[in-house]
């Protein structure tokens, strides 16, 4: 188990995000897990999101990407898989975004834990 210098180890942060995510909290995600300097990460030629640092880059990206949902259809998030300092988890959305119509997201999200936060967070999709 990798423990971490607050004494949060991986697997009890996955288990957190899991509680919170399976509630659609992402906001509370960033505010209690991720650090000040966490890194948001989506594939380089991503029509929806770019590139974000720090906390308040990173609640920006959240923020503006919600602003763009017209309606939400449903979505579902895996259970996390563990790993040494990172965990995974699988994600569905069926949204209809502006610009963009219906769209079904199905991605891999992966987060990097250091010091008992999220440190990074990268989307494939």
């Amino acid at each position: 188990m990798a423990m971490s210098a607050t004494g949060r180890t991986t697997e009890e942060i996955a288990a957190r995000f899991n509680e919170l995510a399976k509630q659609e909290k992402w906001f509370e995600i960033q505010d209690e897990l991720f650090s000040d300097d966490i890194k948001s990460i989506d594939p380089e030629n991503s029509p929806y999101l770019k590139y974000a640092e720090g906390r308040a880059a990173v609640r920006k990206k959240g923020e503006d990407f919600i602003a763009k949902i017209e309606g939400f259809h449903g979505a579902k998030t895996t259970e996390p898989v563990v790993g040494g300092d990172h965990f995974a988890v699988g994600r569905e959305t069926d949204i209809t975004l502006t610009g963009f119509g219906r769209i079904q997201l199905n991605q891999i999200m992966l987060y990097k834990i250091e010091n008992g936060q999220i440190v990074s967070e990268q989307f494939f999709y």
